[in-house]
């Protein structure tokens, strides 16, 4: 009798010791959620399970990080993009892609930092107007310059420069290209604000697949000009 006595007491006990030990679990689990400045779903199971999950979104943002992009070299393939412009004939708003610009082609592609800017109005864009008869003469299927400005900004920059079909001005608006070509400027600090653009370079694709490059550092105008890539060729 003594011995039923006891032992149900050990388990009133062990029970009683259960409830408390659990009731700590779910306090600590419950202060871990709070101190953190946000819920967490599920932390019933305990404070380890808690630190479990506040860990994974620092994991997630780790692996979520994009690899940094490469910049484009000679003997490369130029990255697909879809750029835009303004046909001159119709005025109709049109998409073309990069692979399409250059497919089976010779095609010299140039950037500038923005439309309207000084270096690029009054040099860059015309020393390749001048030049283009030149550069076809010498087998150059395509000259075309490319800036991350709208499509609407690069046909009024090309109405002021009086362009015609010397040059294909192109909108890489979103800056899809420079990005893919790990050519980005950043001038975001600038009092201009410019935000993010593209370095200036100027560049012969013979079927996509990079034959010269002259890229410059940032916006400067020393080894892009039309005159360059003549010597080159």
């Amino acid at each position: 009798m003594a011995a039923s006595a006891l032992a149900a007491l050990s388990a009133t006990a062990a029970a009683a010791a259960g409830k408390r030990l659990l009731a700590s679990a779910r306090f600590r689990s419950i202060s871990f959620a709070s101190s953190g400045g946000r819920r967490i779903a599920g932390v019933g199971a305990g404070p380890f399970r808690a630190g479990f999950l506040s860990a994974a979104p620092r994991r997630a943002v780790s692996a979520s990080a994009s690899p940094a992009v490469g910049t484009i070299a000679v003997g490369d393939r130029l990255p697909d993009a879809t750029l835009s412009y303004f046909d001159s004939p119709d005025g109709e708003l049109k998409t073309i892609t990069v692979r399409d610009l250059t497919a089976g082609k010779k095609v010299v592609l140039f950037a500038v930092p923005g439309a309207f800017t000084p270096t690029c109005t009054q040099k860059h864009v015309p020393g390749f107007v001048a030049k283009a008869g030149e550069l076809r003469a010498k087998g150059v299927d395509t000259v075309a310059c490319v800036s991350v400005n709208d499509a609407f900004v690069m046909r009024a920059w090309k109405e002021s420069l009086g362009v015609g079909d010397e040059l294909l001005l192109l909108s890489d608006g979103n800056g899809e290209l420079a990005r893919a070509m790990g050519v980005e400027l950043d001038l975001s600090d600038k009092p201009v604000g410019l935000g993010v653009r593209s370095r200036r370079y100027a560049l012969l694709a013979e079927d996509g697949v990079v034959k010269v490059l002259n890229l410059e550092e940032g916006g400067a105008f020393t080894n892009s000009s039309a005159e360059d890539m003549l010597k080159a060729l």
